[in-house]
């Protein structure tokens, strides 16, 4: 006959082998779950400054802030195994090397709570529309979104963080763009990362990589095959690479 602790073994591996094979169904059940995420980035304003960038700084560099709208729909990214949602928004430039990769650094992102994960304070709140009045909460209690779980609408947004470039160089830089991407943190399984093209079920984000610019001169104004100017309702705006009017306000 089997002693206590043989019998509290044999229950406590049964229950561990169950739990895995629960965990490793609902792991691989997100694959039958479309995704279909799109957004929209457009640039509104970019200005290099010299001087320290941030407070720790030891020295005087060139870096760059940079304003933008955005707009995304990642809905289909939340199902019943996501907990979160890690969103970035990078900036993405050649280096001074041919030889060496293009160069990228985040200037903003943000933490997408999932329906039942519970409530942080480094969750994303997303700020309340113009004319319209910020909601009341209790301390520690999860604040009602604005809009649907997945969805951002940001206008004339600006950056977390300043671009800076190891060489303390980033003013006449050419061919930069701005790259939306993600990281899918699930309850259990593996991490998911932004996919630009189909496989299966899943669809390649639509979208998500502004047009091409330059970096201006330190106190110059972007170039003009890069920035356009049109007359609208709302007075003087501005067309980045003449496709989508923007905003004309200074940092």
């Amino acid at each position: 006959m089997h002693s206590t602790i043989v019998r509290v073994q044999n229950v406590f591996g049964f229950f561990t082998t169950v739990a895995f094979c629960v965990a490793g169904v609902i792991a691989l059940s997100v694959f039958i779950h479309p995704q279909s995420p799109s957004a929209s980035i457009k640039l509104r304003n970019v200005q290099v400054v010299k001087g320290r960038p941030h407070y720790y700084s030891y020295k005087k560099e060139e870096y760059a802030n940079i304003k933008f709208d955005l707009d995304t729909d990642l809905s289909t990214l939340f199902n019943w195994n996501t907990k979160q949602v890690f969103l970035y928004l990078k900036a993405v430039y050649p280096s001074t090397s041919a030889s060496n990769p293009a160069s990228e650094a985040i200037i903003w992102d943000a933490i997408l709570p999932g329906a039942q994960a519970p409530w942080h304070q480094n969750h994303y709140i997303h700020p309340s529309p113009k004319n319209k009045s910020k909601p009341k909460t209790k301390k520690g209690v999860k604040p009602p979104p604005i809009y649907p779980v997945g969805q951002i609408h940001l206008q004339n947004q600006r950056p977390k963080y300043q671009i800076t470039d190891i060489s303390g160089k980033l003013q006449n830089r050419t061919d930069v763009v701005l790259e939306l991407g993600w990281n899918v943190q699930p309850w259990v399984g593996a991490l998911v990362w932004a996919n630009k093209g189909d496989w299966g079920m899943w669809k390649g984000v639509k979208g998500g990589v502004s047009r091409k610019f330059s970096l201006p001169e330190i106190g110059g104004k972007a170039k003009k095959e890069d920035v356009a100017t049109e007359k609208g309702k709302e007075g003087h705006r501005l067309e980045v690479g003449g496709e989508h009017p923007v905003g004309k306000k200074g940092f």
